[in-house]
């Protein structure tokens, strides 16, 4: 029996789910999909999906008694919490791990913030990490934290530094709606995406193909701006192209969240994200993605 353990198991949790127990249909092979998530009204939601729930919090650790991770394929999807520079729910889960059973192998999701402002050179898994936001270092903590205890156990583990992810029910359409502004696109600097479908693919070839130890930059390999993301997403959808304004007018017009991402550039490939998990992205590129909204 194959036994899969989803720490975080949301929208691309579940549908890493969908793809292991489709595989276990095809391939008539026995595969157990266990989510763990803090909220009791979506068990039914996971059951449905013919996932077994586990309820437990992360920032709560006396709640983490009931882990079905003990010799599981464990996926860390959760994100850390919204402030500081360290993510303890990781630490958390990693700690109930060692009283609960060991599992055999983790998966953790990161973000590609941990290289911090690259200035737009492009980028691979070998650029040395720095992160600038308290965004990326937490998730470099849980890196570093993964590595020192998946060493210490003698414990299999792969890292995904993720892009920005969209798709269906992860577009700015609120944000084009109302006619919120953008930075200038010849100003905007260099970001990457996934599609949520490739990225739920990719977590399932990792676990299957990746070798212990990987880090993968996981991205469609074709970077534009922010801008052009969202002009583009307004002319699929129909929408009116967004307000451009210049950098001062950015400064004090956009939120403080969309201000950090737009204080980092970077352009990142995908060769060794193709080669080694052996993988062909659904959505290559974001016009595969954005014309998949329209079909």
């Amino acid at each position: 029996m194959k036994k899969i353990c989803i720490s975080g198991c949301g929208d691309i949790g579940q549908r890493v789910a969908k793809r292991f127990l489709d595989q276990s249909l095809l391939s008539k092979t026995d595969i157990t999909v266990y989510g763990l998530v803090r909220r009791t009204e979506v068990q039914a939601e996971l059951q449905v999906l013919g996932i077994t729930p586990v309820i437990a919090d992360l920032d709560q650790p006396d709640t983490l008694k009931a882990l079905a991770c003990k010799d599981a394929v464990l996926f860390h999807l959760a994100p850390p919490p919204n402030s500081g520079q360290s993510d303890p729910r990781f630490r958390n889960l990693l700690a109930a791990c060692e009283q609960t059973g060991l599992p055999a192998k983790v998966i953790l999701l990161s973000t590609t913030a941990v290289y911090g402002d690259c200035q737009g050179e492009w980028i691979d898994e070998t650029a040395p990490v720095n992160p600038q936001t308290d965004r990326g270092k937490r998730r470099l903590d849980a890196e570093s934290a993964l590595h020192e205890w998946a060493t210490k156990h003698d414990i299999e583990y792969v890292i995904l530094r993720v892009s920005g992810i969209y798709g269906p029910g992860r577009l700015p359409i609120e944000r084009l709606q109302q006619g919120l502004p953008i930075l200038r696109e010849d100003l905007a600097p260099f970001s990457n995406r996934i599609h949520q479908d490739d990225l739920a693919m990719v977590c399932v070839a990792a676990a299957e193909k990746a070798p212990n130890g990987a880090i993968y930059n996981v991205c469609d390999g074709h970077p534009s701006t922010m801008s052009h993301y969202f002009k583009s997403v307004a002319r699929a959808l129909g929408l009116p192209s967004p307000p451009e304004i210049n950098r001062e007018q950015a400064q004090q017009q956009l939120s403080a969240g969309m201000l950090s991402y737009l204080s980092e550039s970077r352009r990142m490939g995908n060769e060794k994200l193709l080669k080694e998990l052996e993988i062909t992205l659904q959505y290559p590129d974001l016009a595969a993605g954005l014309a998949n909204l329209q079909s």
